[in-house]
């Protein structure tokens, strides 16, 4: 059938560890392990504050659609990510406050939408996670197609099936299992750093002569 939906198996669960290390550990150092150049774009928190981390189940989807979503449910675990690539439509929703709150129901930790949702002042309630492209009220259609654990791309970034989702109020990046252990330390030690600063900085012994070394390379003469 033209509208069917493709299935393909959900990719080994990250280590539940390497997940729990990684809510403590704030997007922007995690960024900045990642050449600043990773990460979503355009992609906003609609959740009250809370971490986000877990292995990717992807999900492609017609735009405005959401039988695909409806389906993948059936194939997440607790602790999985759903992530939504719509094309970044926002003419109608996908999901909205059953939804959400079926997937937090089911140990979902989260869900990632290059789309629109809606319901948000309930979903600004709950501790849920839920990033979107943009909200409207008009709600989804349910005729399909649609794909599940394919590689997307959501907020500019490129998400495979077993990817590792981190997210909190600044934004989201995806590490693949692979570099994690290694950007996670490369990140512990970067918040060490900064500590360090604020304490510098509290004691007023901040050094900035930085400042005159980066100013003295500048080619913006």
């Amino acid at each position: 059938m033209t509208n069917s939906i493709r299935k393909h198996p959900s990719a080994p669960s990250a280590d539940p560890e390497l997940i729990a290390t990684l809510k403590q550990i704030p997007v922007a150092l995690l960024s900045d392990q990642l050449q600043r150049n990773r990460g979503s774009t355009g992609l906003q928190p609609y959740h009250h504050p809370a971490p986000l981390a877990g292995t990717a189940v992807t999900v492609r989807t017609r735009a405005g659609d959401n039988l695909a979503i409806l389906r993948a449910f059936d194939i997440c675990r607790p602790g999985d990510v759903l992530v939504i690539d719509a094309d970044g439509d926002i003419a109608n929703a996908l999901v909205g406050g059953i939804m959400t709150f079926y997937a937090a129901s089911v140990g979902v930790a989260g869900m990632v939408l290059d789309g629109a949702i809606r319901d948000v002042a309930e979903i600004r309630e709950r501790p849920f996670p839920v990033y979107a492209r943009g909200v409207n009220h008009r709600g989804p259609y349910k005729d399909g197609p649609g794909a599940i654990n394919v590689p997307v791309s959501v907020g500019g970034m490129a998400v495979c099936p077993g990817d590792i989702v981190v997210g909190d109020q600044d934004g989201l990046v995806v590490l693949s299992r692979e570099e994690a252990p290694t950007v996670i330390q490369k990140a512990l030690l970067q918040q060490q750093k900064e500590e360090e600063t604020m304490h510098a900085i509290r004691e007023g012994r901040w050094d900035r002569s930085f400042v005159d070394t980066l100013e003295a390379r500048s080619i913006n003469v």
